[in-house]
């Protein structure tokens, strides 16, 4: 994928997992994206070559709560 498709797609994915963040975790949109941003799972989400861009919002979110929850990252079967 170029680069550009998939700025495109982060683009659209991550403020859906930042507003499931807030909805399940009774916050605003800014500790939010913060948290999200500072996450091991937005890191692998960054990189192209990880994939993680093909996964829906929920199932990012899941991972992120997971993160948060255990401190462990796991990885989706469709992964």
């Amino acid at each position: 994928m170029d680069q550009k498709k998939f700025e495109s797609m982060l683009v659209l994915l991550v403020p859906q997992v930042v507003q499931l963040i807030t909805e399940n975790y009774l916050c605003d949109e800014i500790t939010a994206s913060k948290e999200f941003y500072v996450s091991e799972v937005y890191e692998l989400l960054e990189q192209e070559d990880t994939k993680l861009w093909h996964l829906s919002a929920l199932t990012l979110f899941h991972m992120f709560d997971e993160e948060k929850r255990t401190g462990i990252i796991s990885f989706p079967e469709e992964a």
